[in-house]
């Protein structure tokens, strides 16, 4: 389903770019989602905004590689790119984390994007598990945080706030192993604004070119 979202989005996107070329007209911003489906809805308005989107990330406590816990309170206003990953996993989780270090790469000094990688094993990843994860992919962003915590919290939070497993994980329990390769793209005010194919250079260029979009994005 996914597939067909990216589709969509990227081809309104080169018309919005064509008729913007065309009429000097200010291409529109990224859109918002607000259920598992991903339907996207295109807004320009702050009064839109308030009126349509309804869904923002729920709150949440975390504990960081660096025994920091990590809250709401650190992302708000930033822009942040979530995955869920588990250090053990040796199929789509290290393509992931290569293509998330791409981006990282990219907003390196810019702390206003923050990227949170939680564990779907917290059991097994500890934070000095998370942290020597972290340090053999050589990530040197600071506020690249891997976080690990309550399994049921954190399952909870990927399939209810984030549709990390989109419409098919929106009924599932923390008994079901959680395994998704999408980065969701969420702005300051928890927003979800992008989901992508963490496994995909081109899905991760993508997201690059979306964070800076969203960095300028301006309602009326």
């Amino acid at each position: 389903m996914w597939q067909t979202v990216f589709l969509r989005i990227k081809l309104f996107g080169l018309c919005v770019f064509l008729i913007s070329c065309n009429s000097g007209k200010k291409p529109l911003n990224l859109p918002f989602y607000n259920t598992a489906e991903f339907n996207p809805l295109f807004l320009d308005s702050k009064e839109e905004v308030t009126e349509k989107v309804t869904h923002i990330i729920s709150s949440f406590s975390f504990v960081s590689q660096n025994l920091e816990t990590i809250t709401q309170k650190n992302i708000e206003g930033k822009i942040h790119v979530a995955n869920f990953i588990f250090t053990s996993c040796d199929n789509i989780c290290p393509a992931m984390t290569e293509e998330m270090a791409r981006v990282a790469k990219t907003f390196q000094n810019d702390s206003s994007v923050v990227i949170l990688s939680y564990s779907v094993t917290p059991w097994i990843d500890t934070p000095e598990r998370l942290k020597l994860y972290k340090e053999s992919k050589g990530i040197k962003k600071s506020n690249w945080y891997f976080l690990t915590g309550n399994k049921s919290e954190i399952y909870n939070l990927a399939r209810r706030s984030y549709f990390a497993e989109e419409s098919l994980g929106f009924t599932k329990d923390s008994t079901q192993f959680l395994h998704t390769e999408h980065f969701l793209l969420v702005d300051g005010s928890s927003r979800i604004r992008g989901i992508y194919n963490g496994t995909l250079q081109l899905e991760a260029e993508q997201l690059i070119k979306d964070i800076n979009t969203l960095k300028a994005e301006r309602l009326d």
